[in-house]
């Protein structure tokens, strides 16, 4: 009998993983095709839940710096490569194409946890030349993501910025944050911190989908709740805006927040660089075939016609006339809510940072002054 090709253009996705497919980064020099050799091939069958692995790395630097005017930061720390939540969204999955992995189901299960972060971030800080600013946990991949269970890499990162009152920002999907309580209230306390929880909808069979090992949304709520009533500044980010699927959902996202303790809030318009866009649209045919279409039609207006608009300036909130009316309707729904009342987040300082204490020899070598 001979081979015939699989066709694998809207592929069901495993169970518990965003991604259905898993293609070949924009690096690759070869391409492989899946082929159906006649044996145990019924399409009906269950295939068994992909495993999450972990690559354990020794990274040689920790602190990401950036100079995109689009965010709020120009450092940020990464404590894992991929991420486990497996948003089939996320902006970050191109970046596995670097690993020589898929930014598919790669991404989500082939992951690579740094644990030397805290030991490089103590000698970061400790340089005569360090200049003190915010640093982002999350800025990539989610730093509570599940494997953080287990590795406590975030946590070890968090202990070195409170040790020298280091400023921090952190943006997460993941309830695992309320572990960290003991640290972050502190660092609240001297105004060291503040915290995003990312929701963009509120309807837990979309969530199941679209983000298949975040937190629920309504667990998500709880948090916002649990930080705000321990004293740490927490807003959330309605991210990301996706048109005819979670648009909709901007104003009930504002409102339940806001009653649980935001007390600022933010969004971003969906982006799909790279392999990103067939990602999505992959998924799209998969779990909303009806909409696919219209999905992809309101991008391209919000987009001057294409997938991806990488322009400074108009990547995070996009461009045209719906572009323009989704900025006025956040607006809004945030003045009607409340976050304009002047209930905000206020900039952690800097002014606080001492630098750590410089292990030489075996001997930690004290500050002079």
């Amino acid at each position: 009998m001979p081979l015939r090709t699989v066709n694998h253009d809207h592929a069901a996705p495993r169970k518990g993983r965003g991604a259905a497919t898993n293609p070949e980064g924009r690096f690759e020099n070869t391409a492989r095709e899946a082929v159906d050799d006649g044996w145990n091939s019924d399409p009906d069958d269950d295939l068994p839940a992909l495993k999450t692995h972990v690559t354990i790395e020794n990274a040689k630097s920790i602190i990401s710096r950036n100079a995109s005017p689009d965010v709020p930061f120009t450092q940020s720390i990464n404590p894992y490569r991929g991420c486990e939540h497996g948003c089939i969204y996320c902006y970050a999955r191109p970046s596995h194409a670097y690993l020589n992995l898929s930014p598919g189901v790669d991404f989500e299960t082939r992951l690579f946890a740094k644990v030397n972060a805290a030991e490089l971030l103590r000698a970061e800080l400790a340089k005569p030349a360090y200049q003190c600013e915010l640093i982002a946990l999350g800025a990539n991949t989610d730093p509570y993501q599940p494997i953080e269970r287990e590795y406590r890499i975030t946590r070890a990162v968090l202990e070195v910025l409170s040790e020298c009152e280091h400023p921090v920002g952190i943006v997460t999907k993941n309830a695992m944050i309320e572990r960290d309580l003991d640290i972050l209230a502190p660092m609240a306390e001297k105004n060291l911190v503040n915290v995003y929880i990312s929701v963009n909808n509120l309807d837990h069979d979309l969530a199941r989908r679209l983000e298949p090992r975040c937190s629920a949304p309504a667990r998500r709520m709880k948090t916002i709740e649990r930080l705000a009533a321990a004293g740490i500044p927490v807003g959330v980010l309605v991210a990301p805006v996706i048109p005819f699927l979670t648009d909709h959902e901007i104003e009930p996202v504002l409102e339940a927040a806001y009653a649980a303790g935001a007390q600022s809030a933010g969004y971003v318009l969906m982006r799909l660089p790279y392999e990103l866009k067939d990602l999505f649209r992959n998924w799209l045919e998969v779990h909303y075939p009806l909409k696919a279409k219209h999905v992809m039609s309101r991008v391209h207006q919000m987009r001057g016609g294409r997938d991806n608009d990488p322009d400074f300036g108009s990547r995070m909130t996009g461009n045209g006339e719906f572009a323009t009316l989704l900025r006025k309707r956040f607006d809004i729904a945030c003045k009607r809510f409340g976050f304009d009342s002047g209930k905000r987040h206020r900039s952690p300082v800097t002014t606080r940072f001492k630098p750590p204490a410089v292990k030489r020899g075996g001997d930690t070598q004290l500050a002079l002054f």
